[in-house]
């Protein structure tokens, strides 16, 4: 799939969307870019006319200190908006680099604003995909302040497997991402020695192997359990998001399959 296609199954989790939000959707001009690892594909302080897509990939958004440390705040995977905020905010308070080689479409503001001008469900839509970063955000700091090391790295894993799993990209509880060990200790807010012993814990404990920049989960539940991890902040809901309507809400499969009871 490519970088639209994968933002429609995306948004197709959540709400159905008609043929003619698709098509305004796919009419999109778009301007392809491939980014080079940690290169950076928004510039904090910057005031960008178009938004960007992933198209293949992953994205990071980061802050850097004076020290030259940064604090990477989210991962982004193919089929996401990183900086569609920045339709409203203007002026962007944070950078966004490349994950290892990564695609990128970027959409004109202008052109974001004619379509959604003409459907308001689809304004939602996109609207909703803003709602679920800054869920996720609540999420991560929640996992920061007060989960352990090897909770917190639980967690990463465990979304990580379910985002990349509604896009088409995980399966059998195995997924590929070019995450060094540096790069999670900038994500959790650990030394490279100290991301290192934690994962060298879940290992131990039959959770995870990691190798290669793969990923293999071996025992999903069990991994859950320990990072007290529920996907309701995910959203991955399937129901009409405005007007109310009177039809029973439904879970998706992916959902369902993921709370841990």
């Amino acid at each position: 799939m490519f970088g639209k296609d994968l933002l429609v199954h995306m948004l197709d989790r959540r709400d159905t969307l008609p043929p003619d939000e698709i098509a305004l959707i796919e009419a999109l001009p778009v301007r392809p870019v491939t980014f080079g690892p940690d290169e950076e594909i928004v510039r904090e302080g910057s005031r960008p006319t178009e938004s960007c897509l992933v198209a293949n990939g992953f994205a990071v958004r980061n802050q850097a200190i004076r020290e030259g440390k940064r604090q990477i705040t989210a991962i982004h995977v193919p089929g996401d908006f990183v900086d569609l905020h920045s339709l409203l905010l203007k002026v962007m308070d944070h950078s966004v680099s490349a994950l290892g080689s990564c695609d990128v479409v970027f959409i004109r503001h202008k052109d974001l604003l004619t379509a959604m001008g003409g459907s308001p469900h689809l304004t939602r839509m996109l609207w909703l995909s803003t709602t679920i970063d800054a869920s996720i955000q609540r999420t991560w700091i929640t996992c920061l302040g007060r989960r352990s090391a090897k909770q917190h790295l639980a967690h990463i894993i465990c979304e990580l497997y379910v985002r990349l799993e509604i896009v088409g990209l995980a399966s059998d509880q195995k997924f590929a991402i070019p995450l060094t060990q540096a790069a999670m200790g900038d994500l959790l807010g650990l030394s490279v020695v100290h991301v290192n012993r934690t994962l060298q814990e879940l290992r131990a404990k039959d959770l995870v192997i990691w190798k290669d920049r793969r990923i293999v989960i071996l025992d999903f539940q069990r991994l859950a359990l320990l990072a007290d991890f529920d996907t309701t902040y995910l959203n991955l809901f399937h129901e009409p998001r405005w007007p109310p309507s009177a039809k029973t809400r439904r879970r998706t499969d992916a959902a369902s399959r993921f709370l841990v009871k």
